[in-house]
């Protein structure tokens, strides 16, 4: 039974169909978020097929993803009522896997390569270090490997890739050299591997390529702005001067410069590939349309794009909520009162997710969730105490606690390594299971008795000292009493964890470190309860005890549960409400995008992504000012904030649009109420707007004193945070 064109066409809009029946030689189809893009590259295929006579043979797809992939194969037989068996659709590696299987001999490999996990590339790697005999430490695996991979989605060889005369530079080379020798020699093949070596295969055998050249007469990649330099050029390299190449993608949604993604390639996909025909797939069948404004007008400040504007037959819906919280820990109790609303007016936990532009972030949500025993999942990550960076500091902190929690003992001993070999290790567990004691007493036992090799001895007794250490030095004051985050500071600095951490690639890096710094933050906060004293526990001890309780409470992983996710996690996903928190200059966009107008460009996209992932409610959330390493900071009001046309604005609290309030909006209904509030008989409270003759608006984040002595800090939405004696400022409330 042949699929009729008026089939094909059924249920598509106008700019969808224009797409789907091109009859140019290239197409270029910008699909704004929720605009049905993966609809019109299956109804595309099934239009070639059925409407063109196209063979399925001659048809190359490609996604960025197995699942996709499948989902698509899936569609296209549900439209054709038939598999297709003879169509290539598959992710760029798995394409290039295949041609690589097909042609070994001319990409020079074995019939039987074997292809190398990212674990496995990671042993390699550490063996060509101990070959050159290079200090691990000096040239950590992980930093050595990101070179690796990050060179080969260029699409360079070690020979190919300039030293600038810099010796770092030269010693990454050197052992790049020597991994692909390695490689080469036994016939092993890793990820970005596949991708150069297919291109390499078509670019240096004529053969090969006139065949492909031939074969794939049509070609169809999808989310086209998250192609690297690798996967772009083999796209080009294919296609040829006469086949027929449609892609399918959003500049509005390049979010992955860090991976290598570019988005030039679908800003420039015009000029790369003459006689192409562009089609904007802007109607949103996700959002309502209040939500799509919002998204429109912060993206618009984006000069580098193709623009489109995104709209909705939908209803307009409610306004966008903005929240002014004075601290993190308002922002959090806020997100956990108005979700413990809406779940009690009927919603499903699943329904609803919260944004993040840090992992670090997501500790005060979870506690706040945990508190109201609302179930939750970190999608795609670990809760924050089960991340390593975290449990490794907690280890050592449990050890100052107990010398004989040896699961602690394990964990860090040689974390970072510090000289105590597989050998010595053994020799101690064994030792410690005939003496029937724990693994530090037995270590101490060792070494009093003379049984370590000297450097063993020296490394095992560094760091028995260093463990008495960190407990005497944690106690301090007149009290005496025990500061955790001192010990926490102590920790991460005289263990050289942080270090450790800043040898692996950059982001991971920094993910590490900012989830150190807010386990800093949680030891500053932490109270010891009454309970907790009566008991004579210490704070450390009170505190990991809450830790391990936290951790315990998994929540019933069968039942629907609130999605927990950074921006990036979020981008393909959509949810009835969205919150997306902390949207404050330097945390989003984040500081190290602030000062480069590219990176800056792509942290709009981001908040841009974010936006549209909700389709009824959006929240957003602010602090004036949040912890960060210990310290209290006032924070101003993210830029993407103000990006958002007033009028599709409901303010909670606080004002992101000075000389603007929105009294005639009815308040969006919210459990929440402030846990702080005046008591000073005073007309101002925490949160509150107010004017200043010199400074202009702002809003009060902090107050103390009374009467004649009342103090309030503003932050000045132009002259920043300014501390203001009452009696005097003659601040008008707005």
């Amino acid at each position: 039974m042949t699929l009729s064109t008026e089939d094909i066409l059924k249920n598509l809009n106008e700019n969808q169909t224009k797409a789907v029946t091109t009859d140019a030689q290239h197409a270029l189809v910008l699909a704004g978020a929720g605009s049905g893009k993966t609809r019109v590259l299956v109804h595309r295929i099934a239009w070639l097929i059925s409407a063109e006579f196209v063979s399925p043979y001659s048809i190359l797809a490609v996604t960025f993803t197995n699942k996709a992939a499948a989902e698509m194969r899936n569609r296209i037989a549900f439209m054709l009522k038939r598999e297709i068996r003879d169509m290539w659709i598959g992710t760029f590696h798995g394409i290039a896997l295949k041609l690589l299987q097909i042609n070994t001999e001319a990409a020079g490999l074995p019939k039987n390569f074997q292809i190398l996990d990212s674990d496995d590339q990671y042993r390699l790697i550490r063996r060509c270090i101990a070959d050159l005999e290079l200090d691990e430490k000096q040239w950590p695996p992980r930093t050595v490997q990101a070179f690796i991979n990050d060179k080969k989605n260029d699409g360079l060889r070690a020979h190919e890739v300039e030293d600038y005369g810099d010796y770092n530079n030269q010693t990454l080379i050197k052992v790049f050299g020597h991994y692909d020798d390695h490689c080469q020699r036994a016939g092993l093949v890793d990820f970005s591997e596949m991708l150069l070596r297919a291109h390499e295969l078509l670019l240096n055998d004529e053969a090969v390529l006139k065949k492909y050249r031939q074969r794939f007469s049509h070609i169809l990649v999808d989310e086209f702005q998250d192609t690297n330099a690798i996967q772009s050029a083999f796209i080009q390299l294919l296609a040829g001067k006469n086949n027929k190449v449609l892609v399918v993608g959003d500049d509005d949604q390049s979010i992955y410069a860090w991976r290598g993604a570019k988005v030039e390639h679908i800003l420039e996909f015009q000029t790369l590939y003459p006689n192409t025909a562009m089609y904007k797939l802007e109607q949103n069948y996700r959002s309502t349309q209040n939500i799509l404004d919002a998204a429109n007008g912060v993206i618009a400040n984006n000069k580098k794009r193709l623009g489109k504007d995104l709209w909705s037959a939908q209803e307009k819906g409610d306004l966008v909520a903005v929240y002014g919280s004075h601290s993190e820990f308002d922002e959090a109790f806020f997100v956990g009162e108005t979700i413990e609303g809406l779940l009690s007016e009927d919603a499903r936990a699943d329904d609803i997710a919260i944004l993040y532009r840090s992992n670090a972030q997501s500790r005060l949500l979870e506690e706040a969730l945990l508190k109201r025993s609302i179930p939750y999942q970190i999608y795609g990550g670990l809760r924050f105490f089960e991340r390593l960076e975290i449990k490794d500091v907690l280890a050592y902190a449990r050890l100052v606690n107990n010398r004989h929690d040896d699961i602690g003992f394990e964990r860090v001993i040689n974390t970072p390594t510090r000289g105590m070999g597989l050998k010595t290790i053994n020799l101690i567990r064994n030792y410690a299971q005939m003496e029937q004691s724990s693994l530090w007493e037995s270590g101490k036992k060792l070494l009093k008795a003379g049984k370590l090799s000297n450097r063993a001895a020296t490394s095992l007794a560094a760091f028995n000292n260093l463990i008495d250490e960190l407990e005497d030095n944690s106690f301090s004051g007149d009290d005496n009493e025990q500061n955790l985050a001192s010990l926490f500071t102590d920790i991460i600095e005289r263990t050289a964890l942080k270090d450790h951490y800043l040898k692996e690639p950059p982001e991971k890096a920094q993910t590490r470190l900012e989830n150190l710094d807010e386990l800093i933050n949680a030891a500053e906060m932490f109270e010891v309860t009454d309970e907790d004293l009566a008991l004579g526990l210490t704070p450390l001890a009170a505190f990991l005890a809450q830790v391990s309780l936290d951790a315990g409470d998994t929540t019933q992983v069968n039942e629907p549960h609130v999605q927990l996710m950074t921006l990036h996690s979020a981008k393909g996903l959509e949810f009835p409400a969205v919150f997306i928190v902390g949207m404050e200059q330097g945390l989003f966009p984040h500081q190290n995008s602030m000062e480069d107008h590219n990176k800056l460009q792509e942290e709009r996209r981001l908040a841009y992504v974010g936006i549209t992932r909700a389709e009824k409610k959006l929240f957003l959330s602010y602090a004036t000012s949040r912890r960060m390493r210990g310290k209290i900071n006032a924070c101003q009001p993210s830029q993407f904030l103000r990006e958002i046309p007033k009028e599709l604005i409901k303010q909670m609290r606080g004002n992101i649009h000075p000389a603007t309030t929105y009294s005639s909006h009815t308040p969006i209904k919210t459990p929440y109420q402030s846990q702080t509030q005046n008591t000073n008989d005073s007309p101002y409270q925490l949160g509150q707007t107010v004017k200043h003759k010199s400074f202009g608006e702002g809003v009060i984040t902090d107050m103390s004193g009374k009467g004649d002595y009342l103090q309030v800090l503003v932050q000045f939405n132009d002259f920043g945070p300014k501390v203001l004696a009452v009696k005097f400022a003659k601040l008008e409330i707005v």
